[in-house]
């Protein structure tokens, strides 16, 4: 960790917890949203009876996956949600699996629903994510929900796209107008985020590892994305003077040390805000996983509140 993230986190005791010294906090950020969360939820218990619930599914005993869903479980007591876990053997069938996702479709009382990736070898996970009801995708994996998005009607958004809005929104920089550059365009983060860049009337390039001159349109661009998956591969020559920076790389560097897709110490004196790795983007993940079910869980009340 840099002496320059250090500083930042110190200021937070008095300045601006979210934007500081021009290090972004997805700490902060999250923590704001995970109370506006929870007050909802209270809210919604009150009128509804019962919690929101997420059901996550994991297959297998993957260590990531286990940490990872222990995390939601964590997140989703936080906020007072209900949450249910579903721990099935490596060797699960498929058969198996899609009836599991099609009692929780029905199950009046589970809101969103999560299959935990990557799944066993042997399932296929598209036809799995594709079981899942669209009105309980809160991961935003289904292709209706993902063409929702393209068209811009209402629906859920997909947790990092999301989270990286939130933190561009806490620099106070407005999208609108602005060159916007995602490097990356996976179906995850890369081209769901141009999405919602453009949604929020960015003018947006998509770039990835075929890209020609790919600097030249780097340092073109006011709000900069990068989430490519190589360490350190962004530095300052990619950098407009006074640009936003969201790195959602999580890599390991040749000392084996966490960081992201861009040489913080770098780009740090170049830019206008910087999110770290950690601390940046991967605290909103979760935390907009959690918005995702809340907005699940008030949306089936008041679809059946008015049959």
């Amino acid at each position: 960790m840099t002496d320059v993230i250090k500083n930042a986190r110190a200021a937070e005791e008095t300045g601006n917890p979210e934007f500081s010294n021009k290090i972004i906090s997805g700490k902060a950020v999250s923590a704001r949203i995970r109370a506006e969360v929870r007050k909802e939820a209270a809210g919604f218990e009150l009128k509804s009876g019962r919690k929101p619930a997420l059901a996550v599914i994991i297959a297998g005993d993957d260590p990531a996956s286990r940490i990872y869903v222990r995390n939601k479980k964590n997140a989703c007591e936080e906020v007072g949600f209900t949450s249910l876990e579903f721990a099935l053997p490596a060797d699960v069938s498929e058969d198996e699996l899609l009836s599991l996702v099609r009692r929780l479709n029905a199950d009046a009382n589970v809101d969103g629903i999560l299959v935990q990736l990557p799944l066993p070898r042997g399932l296929d996970e598209k036809k799995i994510i594709n079981e899942i009801s669209p009105d309980k995708d809160v991961d935003c994996f289904h292709p209706v929900n993902v063409g929702k998005l393209s068209i811009g009607e209402p629906g859920f958004l997909p947790c990092t796209p999301a989270g990286i809005m939130e933190l561009i929104a806490a620099t106070g920089t407005s999208v609108r107008g602005k060159n916007c550059l995602v490097i990356g365009r996976s179906n995850i983060v890369g081209k769901p985020v141009s999405a919602l860049l453009l949604a929020a009337d960015g003018t947006v390039t998509t770039a990835h590892s075929k890209t020609v001159n790919l600097k030249e349109i780097a340092r073109n661009a006011d709000i900069l994305v990068a989430a490519v998956g190589r360490a350190k591969m962004i530095d300052a020559s990619y950098i407009k003077p006074g640009a936003v920076v969201i790195d959602v790389g999580m890599n390991r560097d040749e000392n084996g040390k966490l960081c992201g897709d861009c040489d913080f110490d770098s780009v740090y004196p170049v830019c206008g805000a910087i999110t770290p790795v950690p601390g940046g983007v991967g605290p909103m993940t979760i935390t907009m996983l959690l918005k995702n079910t809340l907005y699940a869980a008030e949306s089936i009340f008041e679809k059946n509140a008015g049959r």
